[in-house]
Order: structure tokens, then C-alpha cells, then sequence
């Protein structure tokens, strides 16, 4: 029970570190200069919300199915620590690792494993191709900045504003039913009411933690990208990304990285933002998409290495 609750709180702690960039990345980025307990209280409801709401109707099993292909053995040993652990580690250091990789693999077989793999690759080329075709063909509009301007002016703040919180509010409910898997990978798949309560506690104590700091060092993958901090830009992206999430909600259950689907958006509207607006020259974009996904792909070698290394030493 005890490395249970270690390994959910590292889990919880690791995943919302690493994952915020993805939902609540242009959200703190576009309200930098509010308080954080207040985005705390709206972003902490809407979770609390979520959770209570996939335990109620899925009898107990606070992950929406997700956990149903996936064999967690009864006794946990020290060894199942190891993923969280190198995520926290990775993440200090600004890398947006596939946390679905890093966790589940450990407790997936390879027929799984290559399911997440394949649905995680096809989310990153859907979000792509989207993005790209939807700001190269008609939101570029809206992020062409006036001559003398360094983004585009923004009328009608106060709709924008609203617009922007509610987008966000469909983007973290989607990413919650995806990712609260990786979070209770550790708990017993149904949990009573008193595990729920202590779980929760847990994961807005967490959430506090990363907004009141602003996002920390991953925030950089978004605060890099082209007019990152405009309320209507970050409101565009939240609802995008919150589409590709829907949809492959619906395609099967199998667990997929939400991370290459964020990372695939951006990489979409960068390219196609500069090569529309000539905003800096291309092979800025194609650099800084570049290293993005060079940080992804080394982490989810990182996540798959290290799973496999676990499994061939026989400790898992």
C-alpha cells in the first residue's frame, strides 16, 4: 500500500508537471499577470469535477476505461518507482516527455505498448496536418500583427477572455480523461470513496505547486512559439487541441501520448504562421520545431529504454 501511494503521488507529480505545457501552457501564458490562486480555483473545480464524475459512472474506475488493457500486478515493487522518478528528472530539465510512455509501459505488454505507439504517432500527424491547414488557410488572419506591432491587437478583450477560459475548460477535461490513466496507474482500478478523496487532496496540492510557478521550465515549449501570449491565439490552440483530443477519445480505449499530439499543433500553426505571415524567417520554424520534436522523440526513447531495460533485468 505504501508504494502504491509513493508511486501515485510521483506519478501525480511528474505527469501534471510535465503535461501542463499541453493543457494549461497557453492558458498561464496568456494570463501571466493574474493571480494564481484564482486560475487555481477554476482549473482545481473543473478536475475535481472530472474525476468524481468518471468514478461515478464507470463504478468505481476513475480513469474512464483507460486501465482496462492494462495488467497491474497486485504487489508493487520498488522498481515500478523508477518511470515517475526519471520523469521528474527529465522535466526539471524542459524536456516534454510522453509521460504515457513512461508510465504504462512499465505495466504494458508489447501487443499494448505498440497500440499507444501507433495511436500516439497518428495523433501527432493529425494534429499536425489540422493545424496547419486550418491557420495556413484561415487563422493567419487573426495572428497577423499591424505594421509598428509586435502581435496582433485584440478587440472585444472581455469575449476573447471568456472564449479563452471556456477553451480551456474543454481542453483540460479532455486531457484529464486521457491522462488520469498515467496518474492511477498505481491505485487499484476501483477505488472507495475515502482513496478518492486522499487522491484528489493529493493532485490540487500538486496543481497549486506548478501554477503558482508559473509552469516552471517546460513552459518554455510554448512561450517560445509565435504570438504565445495572445489571449485569442491561445484560445485558438486550447480548442484544436482539445478537438484532436475528442476524437481520438473516441476511436478505442487504448491510452495514447497526448504530449506528440500538443507538440504536432504547434509544430503545424509555427510552419504555417511563418510561411503565411513571414513572421522571421522559415528556418527559424523549422529549427525551433525541429528541437521540439528531437525533445520528444529522445524522450519517448527515453520512456521505451527504460521500460525494456526494467523488463530484461527480470525486476519487472
Amino acid at each position: 500500500m505504501i508504494i502504491e501511494y509513493i508511486g501515485f503521488i510521483l506519478a501525480a507529480f511528474s505527469v501534471i508537471g510535465n503535461d501542463v505545457i499541453q493543457t494549461l501552457g497557453t492558458f498561464i501564458q496568456s494570463n501571466s499577470k493574474a493571480a494564481w490562486w484564482k486560475l487555481f480555483l477554476y482549473i482545481g473545480g473543473i478536475l475535481a469535477i472530472v474525476l468524481f464524475t468518471g468514478w461515478m459512472i464507470n463504478g468505481g474506475d476513475a480513469t474512464y476505461g483507460r486501465l482496462d488493457k492494462i495488467d497491474r500486478p497486485e504487489n508493487l515493487t520498488l522498481w515500478y518507482l523508477i518511470p515517475p522518478i526519471l520523469l521528474i528528472f527529465i522535466t526539471r530539465f524542459g524536456l516534454p516527455v510522453s509521460t504515457t510512455f513512461l508510465i504504462l509501459s512499465i505495466f504494458s505488454t508489447d501487443v499494448v505498448l505498440g497500440g499507444m505507439l501507433m495511436k500516439s504517432i497518428s495523433g501527432y500527424g493529425l494534429a499536425f496536418i489540422s493545424a496547419y491547414a486550418i491557420y495556413y488557410f484561415a487563422l493567419y488572419k487573426f495572428e497577423k500583427p499591424k505594421k509598428g506591432e509586435l502581435e496582433p491587437e485584440v478587440k472585444h478583450k472581455l469575449l476573447w477572455g471568456i472564449l479563452q477560459w471556456f477553451s480551456t475548460a474543454f481542453l483540460w477535461t479532455q486531457w484529464l480523461i486521457q491522462d488520469f490513466a498515467n496518474i492511477y496507474v498505481f491505485l487499484p482500478k476501483q477505488l472507495d470513496l475515502t482513496t478518492m478523496l486522499i487522491s484528489l487532496a493529493i493532485m490540487l496540492v500538486i496543481l497549486a505547486y506548478i501554477l503558482k510557478s508559473k509552469g516552471g521550465a517546460i513552459q518554455k515549449v510554448v512561450s517560445n512559439k509565435v504570438n504565445s501570449s495572445n489571449i485569442r491565439s491561445a484560445t485558438f490552440v486550447d480548442f484544436i487541441y482539445g478537438g484532436v483530443l475528442l476524437f481520438f477519445t473516441t476511436v478505442n480505449e487504448v491510452p495514447m501520448s497526448t504530449t506528440w499530439a500538443f507538440i504536432g499543433i504547434l509544430a503545424g500553426r509555427e510552419i504555417a504562421l511563418r510561411g503565411r505571415i513571414k513572421f522571421g524567417h522559415s528556418k527559424q520554424a523549422w529549427r525551433i520545431i525541429g528541437t521540439d520534436f528531437m525533445k520528444v522523440t529522445i524522450g519517448i526513447s527515453v520512456s521505451v529504454g527504460a521500460v525494456l531495460a526494467l523488463k530484461q533485468i527480470g525486476v519487472i
